[in-house]
């Protein structure tokens, strides 16, 4: 018996990550084909990118030594440059041509939703989420087919404000202007309502704007104890790092990233980022488990990079999926999802999970602060814990579900 690891390489745009397997000399192994589509060179490469690819690989290399043992297991792996249409043609490829079984990380919400509706259509590839907009759980949910790990939209919202958002205190929303940004301004200011704390003011700024002085102002004339970063990436590390310039936190409004990543914080530094207050269902610096599996992960990837939430992810969900095709000994989609639900989640990732049945698991999330430079012990100590959020008060209640096969179930 054997493992073979083959190193990646890029082959026109196409990175290849070959893993074979424990290999019987006497029998055929069960073979499993994996393909991670991700953004290997856009703004979402740190947050996933070659990070998930490694990741995916740390999940096949764990289960060979246990469950899989037996079994072939291939990864490849390939860049989706955030469009929906090439991210198609990929994955109809893989799964017609290259016996694909499943497909993990693919970050970005129109890609995600387009290589779930050809999940969802086809019936014979599984889609592995590390996270994603909350639509994929929700209205266009697809539980057979699909699952979604570690975090949605909705949750990244519930988790920072739930715990914040008292009765009496006051918040001021900068949103990006589009249907991401729209998505949690309307989540945020639901939550607001039904705590009894108040909305007292919102403005809107388009899309990877470079300047957000007039917007910083309307906020810092307000009477908000909170402001409320609803954007994601370039937008919010701006305008995060704007709003300290002005001085918005000592004049008593405290900032609040709706998404926010540990990429991001690195990116801002400390002195900028300090204070802000946000949610993760993951960091690296959690407990010994979270520790000893980004320091395996770090080890890996090279040059000490500390794992994103999507990293983390992408190795716990294919984690989950391969014991679950171990144990059901099957690679049909419906059989492995259904057994993925009845398998415990256990793993160095995740922390008392649930799989429902809408696709969406279900497990602690934590409400971070990031700290001040002094208060840094080494390069990637950047999050105070303030608190672990219990899953069923971080992810939309499965009575709130829009899913159809939910509705239809009941």
């Amino acid at each position: 018996m054997r493992i073979t690891i083959a190193a990646a390489t890029a082959v026109s745009g196409l990175l290849l990550a070959g893993i074979a397997g424990l290999g019987l000399a006497q029998e055929q192994p069960f073979k499993v084909r994996i393909g991670v589509l991700t953004d290997l060179s856009g703004p979402f490469a740190d947050f996933a990118g070659k990070g998930s690819v490694i990741a995916t690989q740390m999940a096949v290399e764990d289960c060979l030594k246990a469950e899989c043992k037996g079994m072939q297991i291939d990864v490849i792996a390939a860049d989706h440059q955030n469009k929906a249409d090439v991210a198609l043609g990929i994955a109809r490829k893989w799964v017609d041509t290259e016996n694909v079984d499943a497909i993990g990380d693919v970050v970005n919400a129109a890609v995600q939703l387009a290589v779930q509706s050809l999940a969802r259509e086809k019936k014979t590839f599984a889609v592995l989420f590390p996270g994603g907009t909350a639509r994929l759980t929700n209205e266009d949910c697809s539980p057979e087919t699909s699952v979604q790990w570690m975090w949605d939209t909705y949750s990244q919202v519930a988790g920072a404000m739930k715990p914040l958002a008292k009765p009496g205190t006051r918040w001021f929303f900068l949103a990006s202007d589009y249907a991401f940004g729209h998505s949690l301004q309307k989540d945020g200011a639901e939550i607001i309502n039904a705590q009894g704390a108040t909305m007292v003011g919102a403005v809107r700024h388009p899309f990877q704007t470079s300047d957000f002085s007039s917007f910083l102002l309307q906020a810092r004339a307000s009477n908000a104890n909170y402001l409320a970063f609803a954007n994601a990436g370039a937008d919010a590390t701006a305008s995060i790092r704007q709003a300290s310039e002005f001085g918005l936190q000592a004049s008593g409004k405290k900032p609040v990233a709706l998404f926010l990543t540990l990429q991001d914080v690195k990116a801002l530094g400390l002195a900028a980022a300090a204070g802000t207050q946000l949610t993760e269902s993951f960091y690296w610096n959690f407990d010994d488990g979270t520790r000893r599996w980004s320091e395996r992960f770090a080890e890996a990837a090279g040059g000490g990079k500390m794992p994103s939430i999507s990293h983390a992810g992408a190795y716990s969900a294919t984690r989950h999926y391969l014991k679950a095709v171990a144990a059901s000994k099957s690679k049909q989609p419906k059989t492995v999802t259904a057994r993925m639900r009845e398998i415990p989640v256990q793993d160095d990732i995740v922390r008392n999970a649930t799989l429902r049945a809408d696709g969406r698991l279900v497990h602690d999330t934590l409400l971070l602060q990031v700290k001040t430079p002094q208060q840094s012990k080494s390069e990637w100590d950047v999050y105070n814990v303030l608190e672990v959020i219990p899953g069923d008060q971080a992810f939309r209640p499965l009575s709130q579900s829009a899913c159809p096969a939910i509705r239809k179930a009941g």
